[in-house]
């Protein structure tokens, strides 16, 4: 066996072509995610609990492949332990410290120590590890400007502060020059004053002004649950906002939430929160289809909606071309019209560019996803994507557990984003009896 070999040993036990296939399939998400930035984002209690080598080697994979990281750390345990070394009793006022002077210190050497542990982590490069040849150089400094919390409600927070500016153009050219650059939790005025900030301000201020193209939490919570205690893979902004209402303020998920929610709002694309006790899950949300943690998407609202009756002739001008070379089985206007509350629309400038419809099952509790059509001019924007995630978030929200499509040329395009090839017989009885067997279709399908 030669060297290059040695390199990349795999158990006795695993399956090459699965090794293979999976290897391929996250080629996409490689290609797509180069030379994004990406804002990762978690608190003292990872570190504190071991997580930090574990991370740090993710992120240098990530790095390796061309993801321009910037990262931020926290440091509440730290701060804790340094105030109970020196007998002093933490203050909370509203959801925040009091930042006295002696807090202050304490929030200095916490965030030293926090900050030195993340650099020899990184540094770190044993053979026979993931951090073995990596060479990565790391970035620090006065990139946050603050300003004083104030007084609010009578509570003078003295040395507390909030983000006040971001130099992003700084930041821009560290990254640039494939360089990670790391922030700590505090923040300078123009007068030299040192402020304490906390991890979710600086992190959320960062991805709004580099425009980041991801925001990614690693929290003690699995994510957002539902009423039921189900994890809530992905939320609209809107859906978003309706939760964080009904939370208590000054939980550590109402923080998450609100400062996911406010760099959705100042454009970026997509926030994350991922538990940090999942071993890897930064790369499982990244690089699984349905992600391990709840994602915040920025969405214009108007743009991705479920159709009306004023959408029929749109939906009719999408779906003709493929009825006539044979991709979609015919529909007439009386039947989209009878159908027209099954479907979801992509609109933009009051055009449709994309359609799709879901048709459930309730008794069986399945769902098929019919009719999933992208205008020629939009197709590679991720349109189909989209609407595909709307589709399941309806099925969801209907109890479905499981879709299905039936296919005769997109089979692949399925197959990329969770779909199993599947029998006949694993339709419902109602849709089993109006199947054609002409067509041949593939029965494709889904779980949730």
């Amino acid at each position: 066996m030669n060297s290059q070999t040695d390199l990349v040993s795999l158990p006795e036990t695993t399956n090459h072509s699965q090794f293979v296939e999976w290897l391929r399939s996250v080629a996409p998400y490689i290609h797509a995610f180069r030379n994004k930035t990406f804002v990762v984002a978690f608190g003292g209690e990872l570190v504190k609990e071991g997580g930090l080598n574990a991370l740090v080697q993710d992120l240098a994979l990530l790095h390796a492949m061309g993801m321009q990281i910037v990262l931020v750390h926290g440091s509440r345990p730290q701060v804790e332990e340094q105030l109970q070394l020196h007998r002093v009793v933490s203050e909370f006022a509203l959801g925040m410290r009091i930042t006295d002077l002696r807090a202050l210190e304490a929030a200095k050497e916490a965030a030293g120590e926090v900050r030195l542990d993340i650099e020899a982590a990184i540094s770190q490069g044993l053979p026979n590890t993931p951090m073995a040849h990596a060479r990565i150089s790391i970035i620090s400094g006065n990139f946050v400007t603050a300003r004083p919390v104030g007084i609010l409600e009578g509570v003078d927070f003295q040395h507390t502060g909030v983000v006040r500016k971001i130099d992003a153009d700084s930041l821009r050219q560290s990254l640039s020059s494939r360089k990670m650059v790391l922030l700590s939790p505090l923040g300078f005025s123009p007068t030299g004053e040192a402020f304490n900030l906390s991890m979710e301000d600086v992190a959320s201020s960062v991805a709004i002004a580099l425009r980041a193209d991801k925001l990614i939490f690693l929290t003690e919570m699995p994510g957002i649950a539902d009423e039921e205690g189900e994890l809530r893979r992905e939320l609209s902004l809107e859906e978003a906002q309706q939760i964080h209402e009904t939370m208590l303020p000054e939980s550590d998920e109402a923080s998450y939430l609100k400062h996911a929610i406010r760099s959705c709002r100042g454009g970026v694309p997509r926030a994350h929160m991922v538990p940090y006790s999942l071993d890897g899950s930064v790369l499982l949300e990244l690089f699984l289809h349905d992600g391990v943690g709840t994602m915040i998407s920025y969405e214009n609202l108007e743009s991705l909606r479920e159709a009306s009756s004023d959408d029929v002739g749109g939906i009719l001008q999408l779906i003709e071309p493929l009825e006539v070379d044979g991709t979609l089985v015919r529909r007439g206007r009386h039947q989209i019209e009878r159908d027209i509350d099954h479907f979801s629309v992509i609109e933009h400038d009051g055009v449709l560019f994309g359609c799709a419809a879901l048709y459930p099952y309730p008794q069986d509790r399945i769902g098929e996803m019919a009719c999933l059509t992208v205008a020629p001019e939009a197709q590679g924007s991720g349109d189909g994507e989209r609407l595909l995630k709307r589709i399941e978030q309806r099925a969801r929200a209907r109890g479905l557990t499981r879709i299905f499509v039936l296919t005769t040329r997109t089979e692949h395009w399925f197959l990329k984003r969770g779909f199993v090839k599947a029998s006949v017989e694993d339709l419902p009885e109602d849709r089993r009896r109006f199947y054609n067997f002409q067509r041949r279709s593939l029965v494709l399908m889904k779980q949730l």
